[in-house]
């Protein structure tokens, strides 16, 4: 998953890797709910190997549609069949949609899929993990507030490869509801999505994606800095990563992701069995919803 390009990763962002994460610490009521997303994640992680179609899969799909339904949220689930280089795998997007008054949409995603290789007990704690605790700890925070904007959360399935990243075996969830959304005609109200992977890093350093629309980057790095988090969004690295707003941006969606793609040292912790929950902290999680809660108010005043 993930394929990184042009890769150019500077000096303090290798050293950061290695060291603890020096940053402002969120307040009291951000850190409850880093603590809260930490807990959703340690839930998921407790099902075991979670890819598409598995048991494992099934009831964290039971556990996510439950915890939005009982926060009065719109879940729709979008099932789906993909045709992968190992035939059809049936797959489900989960959609929580938090209305308001206005018509424009701010999407806000992240996969709950998780890579599968035969011999490999990988349990995805930040890969896939880290993106449902974060999910369903933002979805705890919109049921609280009122908004200008419509926020839908989607849970895309099937962001892993099955057999090898390449052009068609990847982001089947992500394509698929593209294609869905395009037949609705629901893309021209989407005013931004924000995608969000591998955000738990107990040393975090969330990557300056080069595929993300500028403005919309660079307003989430903004605000970051402006909250006191300028060492977890540092702006010294480039790299162009495939994920799953890969697929909206070629369609002419405003998205960006956040991806924290230095997981351990050399990146060692990805796909492989170290991905646990130790790795991960309630910290960075804290950090990453205080500023893409933030970004959603701004982007809630923009014409």
């Amino acid at each position: 998953m993930l394929r990184a390009q042009a890769l150019l990763l500077c000096v303090p962002l290798l050293a950061g890797s290695l060291c603890p994460l020096k940053t402002q610490t969120p307040d009291p009521q951000w850190m409850a709910a880093g603590q809260a997303a930490l807990g959703w994640a340690r839930r998921v992680v407790q099902l075991g190997p979670r890819p598409p179609a598995s048991e494992a899969h099934r009831k964290q799909q039971t556990l996510i549609e439950a915890e939005l339904s009982r926060l009065g949220a719109e879940v729709d689930r979008e099932p789906f069949t993909a045709q992968t280089p190992r035939g059809p795998i049936e797959m489900v997007n989960l959609i929580a949609r938090f209305p308001a008054p206005s018509d424009r949409i701010i999407v806000v995603s992240g996969h709950y899929d998780t890579y599968h290789r035969p011999g490999l007990h990988f349990v995805g704690a930040n890969d896939g993990g880290s993106s449902v605790g974060f999910l369903l700890a933002l979805a705890g925070l919109l049921a609280e507030r009122e908004r200008e904007n419509s926020v839908w959360l989607v849970f895309f399935d099937g962001e892993e490869a099955v057999v090898r990243w390449d052009q068609n075996d990847q982001t089947y969830g992500s394509r698929h509801q593209l294609a869905a959304w395009k037949r609705q005609g629901i893309l021209p109200s989407i005013r931004a999505l924000i995608n969000v992977d591998m955000i738990g890093d107990a040393r975090l350093g969330l990557t300056y994606e080069r595929h993300s629309t500028t403005w919309l980057r660079d307003l989430i790095w903004r605000t970051a800095d402006r909250l006191g988090y300028a060492d977890a969004f540092p702006t010294g690295t480039d790299q162009y990563i495939e994920d799953d707003h890969l697929p909206f941006i070629d369609a002419g969606v405003p998205a960006a992701d956040l991806i924290d793609f230095e997981y351990g040292p050399g990146n060692r912790y990805w796909h492989t069995e170290y991905d646990t929950i130790d790795k991960l902290s309630s910290t960075s999680f804290a950090i990453t919803l205080h500023v893409v809660s933030e970004t959603l108010g701004q982007l809630s005043k923009m014409k």
